[in-house]
């Protein structure tokens, strides 16, 4: 059937047919049958919604009726459903600070090796992060800490909170750690070696995450073994998995509290 024969069987001339509603949730993956782009949603931006397909590229497209294909069937995209109240609890299970305006930024960071746990420290913490003025910055990799530390130059107000993964004994991460000697930089971090796995299983669908063979990329082995495709699918779903700190390892929750503390310590 033709895209455009979607329009007069559903909503034109005789007995309409029902089309369903879908929450166009992040990671909701549609199509558009005029001009057959497929990808996952996004965001929104003015009023349309934003989708990205399999190789990153993303499109712009009107919230008309009927004017998405899942499945092969036509639905209408609709915004998610905003709760009544504002929730009392943040992301994180702080209390939110109601109409809040984000402090000036702290001289004092917050380091994190990628973009992955910057964007998963965002999703939890990201409210607390604002109430106290606090930027987090991607590292980039553990290997120029060293490196990063002295360029930044630390002292009292200047203080760097550093979030590393697979900081257990033995590991090359902690030995890198343990070189660090400056009383105003303080170093936490968890046993996984990615922060993926620092998401519970169950808040992404799964019972567990995949043992992935030496030599495998962690990322593509997991993706490959769950059918998610590459790794930027894969993060989103996820990213789109966590609602807040329930969802995510008692040890990364430690570890991002306490670098939270520390470079706000007056």
């Amino acid at each position: 059937m033709r895209s455009q024969d979607y329009g007069r069987d559903v909503l034109a001339g005789g007995k309409k047919r029902s089309v369903p509603e879908v929450a166009a949730e992040p990671g909701v993956v549609v199509e558009d049958p005029a001009s057959g782009f497929c990808g996952a949603v996004v965001r929104f931006e003015s009023g349309n919604v934003v989708l990205e397909d399999r190789h990153g590229r993303e499109r712009l497209f009107p919230l008309r009726p009927a004017g998405f294909l899942v499945d092969g069937r036509p639905v209408t995209l609709v915004r998610p459903a905003v709760a009544a109240a504002t929730p009392t609890r943040s992301a994180s299970g702080s209390v939110r600070v109601e109409g809040l305006k984000a402090r000036t930024a702290r001289d004092s960071r917050i380091w994190v090796e990628g973009l992955h746990d910057a964007e998963l420290v965002e999703r939890v913490w990201g409210h607390d992060l604002r109430v106290e003025g606090v930027v987090v910055e991607p590292l980039d990799g553990v290997d120029v800490l060293a490196d990063r530390i002295a360029e930044f130059g630390t002292g009292p107000g200047r203080r760097l909170g550093v979030l590393v993964d697979h900081l257990v004994p033995g590991s090359k991460e902690s030995r890198l750690v343990a070189a660090v000697r400056d009383e105003h930089v303080l170093v936490t971090g968890h046993p996984f070696v990615d922060v993926w796995q620092a998401v519970k299983p169950a808040a992404v669908g799964i019972a567990a995450w995949p043992v992935v063979p030496r030599g495998v990329p962690w990322k593509d082995g997991v993706c490959a073994a769950l059918g998610w495709g590459e790794p930027y699918e894969g993060w989103r779903r996820v990213l789109a998995g966590v609602r807040g700190f329930r969802d995510l390892e008692t040890s990364l929750l430690g570890a991002v509290e306490r670098l939270i503390d520390f470079v706000t310590e007056e």
